[in-house]
């Protein structure tokens, strides 16, 4: 568990400093066993968080120890685990670009970076739903079982994965990529790989890599 946490704080501090998130905003969530998730606390700055203040939750949401209380959106992390049983870790943020795309509505579905469509895929847009209710649950249902990556409209944005390290490369890669779309759409404008490029793409890196065959149908 001490290196579980240890990982844990890097990833919230690491979310922090980045700006992923301000203030108190945003949580991460850490599976532990088959039915114990470790969780960040509600009203708590990530930038200042401490092993001592994580909460120990089962898949029920009932709080096996800890001094606080869980986060706020853990019905979201809950809902992700129990319908992805290959999901080890959930983070919630907001990054600036990202979450002005999900504010704007507008999904991140045209494929430019050859490294974010092996890696991502599409990012969709979640219809908007009211923060801590199950209305978010059932807005991200449909999608959970072929991306890894969601933009919550007017809320921010959901990555999930095997591991916490992945979950967070998922946060980092999502903003990137949308600050290249942005910065794209102010100079000539996004510039789409071609079906042949994509193609060529996936036939090349089906030879190293499990390539996901939802997300590539996606583009295709």
């Amino acid at each position: 568990m001490r290196t579980e946490k240890k990982e844990f704080i890097e990833i919230c501090r690491n979310l922090y400093l980045k700006e992923f998130v301000a203030g108190t905003d945003g949580n991460v969530s850490v599976r532990i066993g088959k039915n114990k998730i470790l969780c960040t606390p509600t009203s708590l700055s990530k930038g200042k968080i401490k092993d001592t203040d994580l909460v120990l939750i089962n898949l029920d949401g009932q709080v096996i120890s800890g001094k606080r209380k869980p986060s706020t959106e853990i019905k979201m992390h809950l809902a992700i685990y129990k319908y992805r049983d290959d999901v080890n870790a959930v983070i919630h943020a907001h990054p600036i670009f990202a979450t002005a795309y999900a504010s704007s509505k507008l999904a991140l579905e045209i494929p430019v970076l050859p490294e974010v469509v092996l890696n991502l895929g599409i990012v969709p847009v979640c219809k908007y739903a009211t923060p801590s209710t199950e209305e978010v649950v059932n807005s991200i249902l449909s999608y959970l079982q072929i991306t890894n990556v969601l933009l919550l409209q007017n809320h921010g944005a959901v990555t999930y994965g095997n591991s916490l390290e992945e979950a967070y490369f998922y946060m980092e890669k999502l903003e990137h990529n949308a600050k290249i779309f942005f910065i794209s759409s102010q100079l000539k404008g996004v510039n789409s790989l071609s079906k042949e490029q994509l193609e060529k793409l996936y036939s090349i890196n089906e030879k190293n890599y499990k390539i996901d065959q939802s997300k590539k149908i996606k583009f295709l």
